[in-house]
């Protein structure tokens, strides 16, 4: 059974006794995407896990036994509270008891696309009254260069605290991948970065119990750093080849296939495909903390910033694809009708964040079309103005559309039968490698 308001000895070597014994009681906050997985493994491991969060509905579902992460099946949740290895809570004192604490909170971009930190500065400012001495500190948040030096360790220091005797403070940066069934969170190896070397060798030392491979890097800096790098590396490489697909239409060349040749080649490529846009909430967003960064040296990266561009112009592109394949049958998309497939910004899961469906929902709409939207993934979604938009569940006579588009390849709709009832699909995702005469796909023919 968890217990709270546990006074525990600062020492770096009890602590360390404590996480290899399995008795360190872990509290992570936000049970979101990366943080609720993240209690998991640790529950899982035998460890005592609380699991904190603002948001009362989401803890008191999980309270219930639910999950609401698609990757997290509602038995594991239940298993672990069954086993009185997991607490979910709104209540950050109970965090008193905590011996590590694992940071997992939203750090959203501005509409300016500057980073939002006030996540992390309201959990800090929560933690201040409930921190023990003793504790290990380790921010997962992706963030800016800096970001745990500045806004955790120095703010605790302003009180007193020493970093590496009293507290205990590092970085380690999630690598969650929604929906990837080929690896599980915990092969993917975990990079920690410590303020020094005590801080270091607790955070390795924690997460070896729940992940199969631990990278140790020298500051905080680095390990921030290499997330950051690790998403614009992929945010550059799909812009590119999303610059080639236009290209590629204007040429009358079938892209993909080019694609699949070149990957043969046994070195030098690595492949990156086409699509509607970028998703998710590292994509879009990661390379804008560096971006934002830089200039505070300013140095301005022309790579992130043309990456952004192409990248988010193409909700558009696709629109415009839409409109001139209807043309050529003779419509306008004023006035037709248009099915919009998959509003998910990535193949079978229920996350539409960053979606570029959810751009394409909205340019549609004031383009006037008359829009319904099929994702079997989506119970909902709110579009610009909030209000809550529902996907259709069960699509009537197909024939009906005059325009398809098909946003995102989900494995549980049968897309013959949209081939054989509609004559003018937009197809972003490859769905059918032939040609097809009905079909107009991005960077194909």
């Amino acid at each position: 059974m968890i217990e709270t308001g546990v006074v525990k000895d600062s020492s770096h070597a009890i602590l360390s006794d404590k996480i290899r014994s399995k008795q360190a009681i872990i509290g992570v906050i936000g049970m979101g995407y990366v943080g609720l997985p993240l209690a998991m493994e640790l529950a899982t491991a035998d460890f005592s896990v609380i699991g904190v969060d603002i948001d009362a509905l989401k803890i008191e579902k999980l309270a219930d036994g639910k999950s609401h992460i698609i990757d997290i099946p509602t038995n594991r949740v239940q298993a672990v509270i069954a086993d009185d290895k997991f607490l979910p809570t709104t209540d950050y004192a109970t965090l008193k008891a905590a011996d590590v604490i694992s940071i997992c909170v939203p750090t959203p971009l501005t509409k300016s696309h500057e980073p939002n930190m006030s996540y992390i500065e309201d959990t800090v400012a929560r933690l201040k009254p409930v921190l023990s001495k003793g504790t290990l500190l380790v921010l997962e948040s992706t963030t800016y260069p800096g970001t745990t030096r500045e806004l955790i360790a120095c703010e605790f220091e302003k009180d007193g605290w020493v970093i590496g005797e009293d507290i205990f403070i590092c970085f380690s940066p999630e690598r969650i991948d929604p929906g990837n069934k080929q690896f599980q969170p915990k092969q993917v190896p975990k990079v920690v970065g410590g303020m020094t070397e005590k801080c270091l060798a607790l955070g390795q030392q924690y997460y070896a119990h729940a992940f199969d491979t631990i990278v140790p890097v020298s500051t905080p800096e680095i390990a921030e750093m290499t997330k950051l790098l690790e998403n614009t590396f992929r945010s550059i490489n799909i812009a590119f080849i999303n610059e080639m697909s236009m290209l590629c239409e204007e040429l009358g060349i079938d892209l993909w296939e080019a694609i699949d040749a070149a990957k043969t080649k046994p070195f030098g490529f690595m492949p990156f495909y086409p699509g509607p846009g970028v998703g998710g909430h590292c994509i879009p967003l990661d390379p804008m903390y560096l971006y934002w960064k830089g200039k505070e040296k300013n140095f301005f990266s022309r790579f992130i910033e043309l990456a952004q561009q192409v990248n988010t112009s193409m909700p558009k592109h696709v629109v415009e694809l839409a409109s001139q394949a209807l043309n050529r049958h003779g419509k306008a998309l004023s006035t037709s009708k248009v099915l919009l497939v998959g509003v998910a910004y990535k193949s079978d899961i229920d996350d539409v964040r960053e979606s570029p469906g959810l751009h394409v929902y909205e340019q549609l709409k004031q383009a006037d079309a008359q829009l319904d939207v099929l994702d079997p993934f989506v119970t909902s979604f709110r579009d610009e103005a909030g209000r809550i938009v529902k996907p259709v569940s069960v699509v009537g006579n197909m024939s009906d559309y005059d325009c398809v588009i098909i946003m995102t390849k989900h494995s549980n709709i049968d897309y013959d039968v949209l081939l054989k009832s509609c004559d003018c699909i937009i197809d972003t995702r490859n769905v059918w490698t032939e040609k097809k005469a009905n079909v107009f796909k991005i960077g194909g023919v």
